[in-house]
């Protein structure tokens, strides 16, 4: 019997949407509680950091980590303590009512007291084979993650928003140069930002220009470029390549019945998990467009765990 005095016959006391780092954080501590969480494991068990090759800023891992270890060990944790996972993708999540309910593409049903929501944010993508196939083999996106392993190299970043803009700037710090490729002949990004990357020595320009192919088999050695104006390609050698052409949050399934931001990333009380609707939660990348690291995703699971707990006992379940 968990301790939560208002559990139901076949119903959840928590349930957690995504097998991150705030999702398997959230289950570590909500099982600790005696909450016996259910975690839904989603599209991409582990989140990110399943294709993240080398993590070196995880605190306690003075040698590194690889990204899906990590992971594993997170997740090996959270069994520990009595975690049960269900395998599959929530399609519907009706949260208008209590104990809210969760269909999953199979059919299956689940109803829970409280919804911890950590289905995280996915990097978008060019969209190209050479791309998928190169991935973690030079191709990146994320520079704080990588942007170590590029020291004195020459290095291309794909996007004109803040975020290339932040990707490049601080990816001068390793590479030997950084060359931004855009679509367009003038940037998206915000004004002090894009001055600070065009006063930067080490950052170069490439307009009106569309990457068609990652060039290399084994790892990334340069890019096949279309420039849009000529209608023409030619190539250019690179030994990596980020792409920052943004992220999308995986909030799709509570549109309309949760606060969004205008970006889509959703919306909680600050200082605190709670959505708009009390009971449900979100913590990690779904609901953080700013930091988006392993720990803060890490932090916040710990964070909507204790909140939900914390609902829980109070007796308004």
């Amino acid at each position: 019997m968990s301790h939560n005095p208002h559990s139901q016959e076949g119903v959840e006391s928590v349930t957690i949407l995504g097998t991150g780092p705030a999702g398997l954080t959230a289950a570590i501590y909500a099982a600790r509680a005696n909450l016996k969480p259910l975690v839904a494991e989603g599209e991409q068990p582990g989140g990110q950091l399943t294709i993240t090759t080398e993590v070196e800023n995880y605190p306690g891992f003075a040698d590194g980590v690889l990204g899906p270890e990590l992971m594993a060990n997170f997740r090996k944790q959270s069994e520990r303590f009595g975690t049960r996972f269900i395998q599959g993708n929530v399609v519907k999540a009706d949260l208008a009512k209590r104990p809210f309910t969760l269909e999953f593409a199979d059919g299956r049903v689940v109803k829970t007291q409280t919804l911890i929501i950590s289905t995280g944010a996915s990097a978008k993508w060019i969209g190209l084979p050479s791309e998928r196939k190169l991935l973690g083999k030079g191709v990146s996106s994320c520079a704080t993650c990588d942007g170590f392993f590029f020291r004195n190299l020459d290095i291309a970043v794909v996007g004109g928003g803040d975020t290339a803009m932040e990707e490049a700037t601080f990816l001068t710090r390793f590479a030997k140069s950084v060359t931004v490729i855009h679509r367009r002949d003038t940037l998206r990004a915000s004004k002090i930002m894009q001055e600070k990357a065009q006063k930067n020595p080490k950052i170069k320009f490439v307009w009106n220009a569309a990457i068609e192919e990652i060039l290399g088999e084994k790892e990334v050695e340069g890019v096949r470029i279309r420039d849009l104006v000529k209608n023409e390609t030619y190539d250019l050698p690179f030994k990596g390549v980020f792409v920052a052409i943004g992220h999308e949050p995986n909030t799709r399934l509570f549109q309309g019945q949760l606060k969004l931001d205008a970006a889509g990333y959703l919306l909680t009380e600050a200082g605190s998990t709670r959505t708009n609707i009390p009971g449900v939660f979100a913590a990690g990348d779904v609901a953080d467009h700013v930091y988006r690291q392993a720990i803060t995703a890490a932090g916040t699971g710990c964070m909507a765990a204790i909140d939900a707990e914390r609902y829980l006992e109070s007796g308004e379940a």
